[in-house]
């Protein structure tokens, strides 16, 4: 198993955090998990990726040239690096604010409407939890036992308050692609 994960958004989209939550589920379950973040200029609002690695075997470099997998949180983001998924690749994005329908040939393209489920939730910050539930259902990567002990562990004791509104946003985004009946892995 050797899964190159690409997340990108704008800067306060969770981007980071959707990518450490994976590499940490990876050590957890005790394979391999690496998260590399590349930030644009700004903080808020600025660009902000990173490339994440799942495998079984030793990861010998941070980076990679093709993705398996794109987790696009907006237009600018899914424009810059959806070339660079690799064939029968799957690119996820956040129909909220990305309107076209999106189609790229030999590849799975399933749009989320993140922001909407977050609002739906009452918290704006959790599109990205979101995003992740609908990710992890179409690759069923890691269970929902270990993605909760990661997100607990991340948000600490001073925001414990936040992780139920986080698990029912990814559950919303597990069952958004079950409606669906779209498959992946």
């Amino acid at each position: 198993m050797n899964s190159n994960i690409k997340v990108a958004g704008f800067g306060g989209q969770g981007v980071m955090m959707f990518g450490q939550v994976l590499a940490y589920a990876a050590i957890y379950d005790e394979i391999n998990g690496l998260w590399f973040p590349s930030y644009g200029p700004e903080t808020r609002g600025g660009t902000a990726n990173c490339s994440v690695i799942v495998s079984d075997k030793q990861i010998n470099s941070p980076t990679f040239k093709d993705a398996n997998h794109l987790v696009a949180f907006n237009f600018p983001s899914l424009e810059k690096f959806r070339e660079k998924v690799s064939e029968e690749g799957l690119i996820l994005y956040n129909s909220s604010l990305i309107k076209d329908d999106v189609n790229e040939e030999g590849r799975v393209c399933v749009g989320v409407p993140a922001n909407d489920i977050a609002t739906e939730l009452g918290n704006e910050k959790v599109a990205n939890m979101a995003m992740m539930g609908a990710y992890l259902e179409l690759t069923h990567l890691f269970s929902d036992k270990t993605i909760e002990a990661i997100i607990k562990k991340f948000l600490g004791e001073r925001k414990a308050h936040l992780l139920d509104v986080n698990m029912q946003a990814i559950q919303k985004g597990k069952d958004f692609i079950k409606d669906l009946g779209v498959t992946y892995a």
